[in-house]
């Protein structure tokens, strides 16, 4: 048996009808509502970074008596803690402070990622952006600093990073 597709004038019109209010429903939300990223003579100014922070604690040498008492797969010389420590941020602009947070490290027994990201709308022009961070609770201060004069034009976007394995802080 062969199945015809149908001929009827109504069911025509009717498909006919649907497509077009469909098309123009689509039409119209291509360009409406007005929708604009960054309003006219502003810049954005992006955090993102998930990086692990340093551990919180120092690893130490198991004594061979220590060794010893442990099951044979089980024994490993050096032991290291799990938890990382949380990576502090602290942002200025202008010598004005922007933002300023903690990222927790992930997982349960925090030993995962740190993962923080933001976003800053500030006015074009000339700024001076100076961004500190901490990933090790052992150490009291800032262990990576970045400061630098900076002239963003309208609707840049300018994207703050840390790449431990790069040397630090990037602004990109």
């Amino acid at each position: 048996m062969v199945s015809k597709s149908p001929t009827n004038p109504l069911v025509l019109a009717g498909q006919a009808l649907f497509y077009g209010l469909f098309a123009v429903i689509i039409g119209y939300f291509s360009t409406s509502p007005d929708f604009t990223h960054i309003e006219p003579g502003r810049s954005l100014i992006k955090l993102s970074f998930s990086t692990q922070g340093e551990p919180v604690g120092e690893c130490r040498e198991r004594t061979p008596e220590e060794l010893a008492k442990l099951a044979p797969n089980m024994r490993t010389a050096r032991i290291c803690p799990r938890e990382r420590s949380p990576i502090k941020v602290n942002i200025a602009l202008n010598g004005e402070p922007l933002f300023e947070g903690v990222a927790q490290p992930s997982g349960l027994s925090k030993d995962g990622a740190s993962t923080i990201y933001k976003r800053f709308e500030v006015p074009a022009g000339e700024h001076l952006i100076s961004v500190k961070m901490n990933d090790n609770v052992r150490i009291p201060d800032f262990n990576h600093v970045r400061e630098e004069k900076m002239t963003l034009k309208p609707a840049q976007i300018l994207v703050i990073d840390l790449r431990k394995d790069r040397g630090g802080i990037f602004f990109e």
